[in-house]
């Protein structure tokens, strides 16, 4: 197929506006918020993918490209202040889309739910990771350079000073009694 018949090249952007526009015309309350938002555009910036731009296009449906960005959205958030970053923060928090559901319906259930599954590792991974860099840190810190104690090494010391207190103070005692 030539170009000129070709109404969009697939890229990430125009994958990424068919699937939201997948559930936004089965949650058309969503797309109806959107619509008075006409022109404005939105970056999406993931890890491990491009940047995407998108806009809202008529009747709430969005398209791939745009002018510049009212709001970011990151794994952190949507970043931005104003009346669209506000409805973005809104429809994050009130439109639930079940992704497996959306691309099982395209795929087949076994390919969404990998994918499903990645994506969720993915999520995961910044967190995975400083929770094992964090333990590796105290293994090094406590194990090889005993720069800190273990709390149940603490407590074993604190358990054999008391030991030892008391059997110095009996000592003391049979010394005086000595005398």
């Amino acid at each position: 197929m030539s170009d000129a018949t070709s109404p969009a090249k697939a890229t990430p952007a125009v994958a990424f506006c068919f699937l939201l526009n997948q559930l936004l015309d089965r949650e058309r309350w969503a797309r109806a918020r959107l619509a008075s938002f006409a022109g404005e555009a939105l970056e999406l910036r993931l890890a491990f993918l491009p940047p995407l731009r998108v806009q809202v296009g008529a009747e709430g449906r969005i398209e791939p490209g745009g002018p510049q960005p009212g709001a970011l959205i990151t794994l952190s958030g949507i970043i931005g202040s104003g009346p669209f970053a506000d409805e973005l923060r809104y429809l994050a928090r009130h439109l639930r889309p079940d992704v497996e559901e959306e691309l099982s319906r395209f795929l087949g259930d076994v390919a969404a739910q990998r994918i499903g599954d990645g994506m969720r590792a993915i999520a995961r991974w910044p967190r995975d990771a400083a929770v094992r860099a964090g333990e590796a840190l105290a293994d090094y810190v406590v194990d090889e350079r005993r720069m800190l104690v273990r709390r149940a090494e603490l407590a074993q010391l604190a358990t054999d000073i008391g030991r030892l207190g008391s059997a110095l103070a009996a000592l003391e005692q049979r010394i005086a009694r000595l005398d």
